[in-house]
């Protein structure tokens, strides 16, 4: 099974209203699905997506469950595993009266089907004292977020016997005690895990992954003639070897693995954040990483991980957040992608190589593989936003050599550095390369990436953000 790309915002949607209902299939034998975690962003101003204030907080219980609540909690997977919905215990979770028993109401959402949707969602307004929208799956999530409410005790356990009836796969993630991984923020992406030992031939996985690509095969320029000028690549420049990695085939692959001017990189392309990052993958002492992707997500970004070691790493920032990696203390390191046109690409670097067209596994990609998915906002749930910017406006994020995260609106800096005007906040300067952008402070180059603003805001709490005079 390929994995599903969906025309248009209210086809996304309409998965989501899907995913609980495939979590039931799962258990009656046909196949599984996903979700990630990562550093805990900033609550800011507390309104959704849409600017609306979010309902007050709940007050969080604190200390150990009731009787009631406990037995309510272990109630939940044994009935799932037998294919029974488990009606009473969720009712006894709304009854409750203890907020941060929401989470698992949230979770259940994906075993809940049609028939027992109401019924979560009667337990979450109890408990939480709001009624929610017609379309409860993003309202739930958002407001979770937003709040900020502890987990319950046992929380990490719970899900973790619910969500390995998804995919068992999962459960070198939740056995971590030590790791990092917040599982508040967990969910399920609504596709598999991709565990293949060897994606150089780039074949979907039988479940139903977003499948990794491993050692793409290349092109010189003049091979390249496929691809549209105007349409975007995203480029690196190792060691000076340039190379173009097309957004078509990314969209498709979400991770690649690569070799460059002599070093090792793996390239993952979170499509809900719009953020693609290079990591090397060759400086983690005795250890020698495989990205792929989990499936699994966390506040909308992509969550991968470190096949060799089953690691979890946040992708936005390079830290393993689990595993053998976190316990060492690994933090790939990063280099700069360049998003740019094909054509301004090839035109300021004429030797640069592009992925092939079939990318070496004999593979069509169409131009647009999302066809306007996320055209309506963010598809999963992202809790409350910075308002300072609108969720999907385009980003290059940087940090400033005192450690301060910043973000130039692509767009307007586009227009000032069109009209010669001088882009710079604090010690950074932003400047035009290959039709992309780069960040500098004096004459060093600063590691920045692209992102859509409700991502990069989230994930880099206290972002100062440029305006144009």
């Amino acid at each position: 099974m390929k994995p599903r790309f969906f025309a248009g915002a209210a086809r996304a949607r309409m998965a989501l209203l899907a995913a609980p209902m495939m979590a039931l299939a799962i258990l009656c034998g046909s196949a599984p699905a996903f979700a990630q975690a990562s550093d805990k962003p900033t609550l800011g101003a507390r309104k959704d997506k849409q600017g609306q204030p979010f309902p007050p907080a709940p007050a969080a219980a604190q200390g150990a469950l009731s009787p009631a609540a406990a037995r309510a909690l272990s109630e939940l997977a044994p009935a799932i595993r037998e294919r029974r919905f488990p009606s009473a215990a969720v009712k006894a979770l709304g009854a409750s009266g203890d907020a941060r028993l929401g989470w698992v109401l949230y979770d259940l959402l994906r075993f809940a089907g049609s028939e027992h949707l109401g019924e979560v969602v009667a337990a979450f307004e109890k408990l939480s004292g709001a009624p929610l929208p017609a379309e409860p799956f993003t309202a739930m999530g958002d407001r979770l977020l937003a709040w900020d409410l502890p987990a319950p005790p046992g929380y990490r356990e719970a899900k973790r016997d619910l969500f390995l009836l998804i995919e068992p796969k999962w459960a070198p993630f939740f056995a971590d005690t030590a790791s990092a991984i917040d599982w508040r923020w967990v969910g399920w992406g609504g596709v598999f895990i991709d565990d293949r030992p060897d994606a150089t031939q780039g074949e979907s996985c039988p479940r139903g992954c977003i499948p990794a690509l491993d050692q793409p095969k290349v092109t010189a320029a003049a091979q390249g003639r496929w691809y549209p000028d105007r349409a975007i690549v995203f480029g690196l420049v190792i060691n000076g070897q340039a190379r173009a990695y097309p957004k078509n085939i990314m969209e498709v692959h979400e991770m690649v693995n690569d070799t460059l001017g002599g070093r090792r990189i793996g390239i993952p392309y979170c499509t809900l954040c719009l953020s693609v990052q290079a990591y090397f993958t060759d400086q983690a002492p005795g250890f020698q990483p495989l990205l792929r992707t989990s499936g699994l997500l966390s506040r909308s970004n992509k969550f991968m991980y470190d096949l060799s070691t089953w690691s979890a790493i946040d992708t936005f920032t390079g830290r393993a957040i689990s595993g053998p990696l976190h316990k060492a203390g690994v933090t790939l390191p990063q280099a700069t992608v360049v998003v740019s046109t094909w054509g301004d690409w090839r035109k300021a670097h004429p030797r640069t190589t592009i992925v092939a067209e079939d990318g070496g596994v004999g593979r069509r990609y169409p131009l647009d593989p999302l066809r306007g998915r996320d055209d309506a906002g963010p598809i999963f749930p992202v809790g409350d936003v910075d308002a300072r910017l609108p969720v999907h406006e385009v980003v290059l994020g940087v940090t400033a050599p005192d450690g301060k995260p910043l973000a130039f609106p692509r767009a307007a800096v586009q227009l000032a550095l069109s009209a010669g005007e001088t882009v710079r906040l604090g010690a950074v300067e932003v400047r035009r390369e290959a039709g992309g952008l780069r960040a500098f402070a004096g004459k060093t180059e600063l590691t920045s990436q692209q992102a859509f603003w409700f991502a990069w805001s989230q994930f880099k709490p206290g972002t100062g953000v440029w305006r144009r005079p």
